[in-house]
């Protein structure tokens, strides 16, 4: 069976994510769902990796779920709801909210270059990304609830951090497609680039040469504190910044910048 997911990582330590699966626009089947979470958990042990883009081959960033995989489901509904009822006791996150929560988890920016569409699966798949860069043609579409269902792939985790409750009712609940400068607008799309991936990698690329234990500790900062009360939030913000203060990267940092070269990281 051909891959379905191509992974590359350079010199830099930026990873490249590739769904390949191009004949039918990175529809995710099975293969896919477990070839994308064994992607990232590679990852998360990768040596010296310092940014992740996540894109689609062939122009096409995702079409979402392939239908011969609901069609499969629909041989043994029990089996399936108990499967989705199995979280991992690590992770909390089922089959199929792994391949996605996963590169939240991870402690380096990751970055989503969106052509074509991003549909269902392959829409919670970007949302997952700390930023989105889509192409002006792009479309974008919560498509769930076409089929009668809800987004499932760790969207309660991404969503509420960007957009307005009634805003994410109404897209779950109409599946309606955007273009890529509404989603912009709508603070779904990070921003546009006529070429989605060159711009990922400059993007990746100017936070590979920034320390690491910064930008690890700037995603925490978010992804744990946006939601904090205010007592617990600056206690997070003082916990963080007293891990990388006077740390090696921090003090490289310092001495690169006084110097006016390039720092030199661990």
């Amino acid at each position: 069976m051909q891959e379905r997911v191509a992974v590359t990582v350079d010199g830099a330590g930026v990873a490249e994510v590739r769904l390949d699966r191009p004949e039918r626009k990175n529809a995710w089947d099975l293969a896919m769902f477990d070839a994308l979470a064994a992607a990232a958990e590679r990852l998360a042990v990768q040596p010296g990796l310092r940014a992740v883009i996540l894109c689609g081959a062939g122009g096409c960033f995702s079409s979402g779920l392939d239908l011969s995989v609901m069609q499969s489901f629909a041989a043994d509904i029990g089996a399936l709801r108990r499967e989705i009822l199995s979280p991992a006791a690590a992770t909390g996150a089922n089959r199929f909210q792994r391949p996605v929560v996963a590169w939240q988890a991870l402690a380096v920016p990751v970055i989503a270059a969106i052509e074509g569409v991003a549909f269902g699966a392959g829409m919670q798949l970007a949302l997952a990304a700390d930023f989105r860069i889509a192409s002006p043609a792009a479309r974008l579409s919560i498509m769930e609830g076409k089929w009668g269902l809800i987004p499932d792939m760790g969207i309660s985790q991404t969503l509420p951090r960007l957009i307005r409750a009634d805003r994410a009712k109404e897209l779950m609940m109409t599946a309606r497609i955007l273009s890529a400068a509404e989603a912009e607008a709508l603070g779904l799309v990070t921003r546009l680039a006529e070429d989605p991936l060159a711009a990922a990698r400059a993007l990746a690329a100017e936070l590979a040469a920034r320390s690491p234990d910064m930008l690890a500790a700037a995603k925490r900062l978010v992804e744990e504190g946006w939601t904090l009360p205010p007592g617990a939030g600056l206690a997070l913000e003082a916990r963080l910044q007293a891990e990388i203060i006077g740390g090696p990267n921090q003090i490289a940092a310092v001495m690169a910048e006084m110097a006016g070269r390039k720092p030199d990281f661990r």
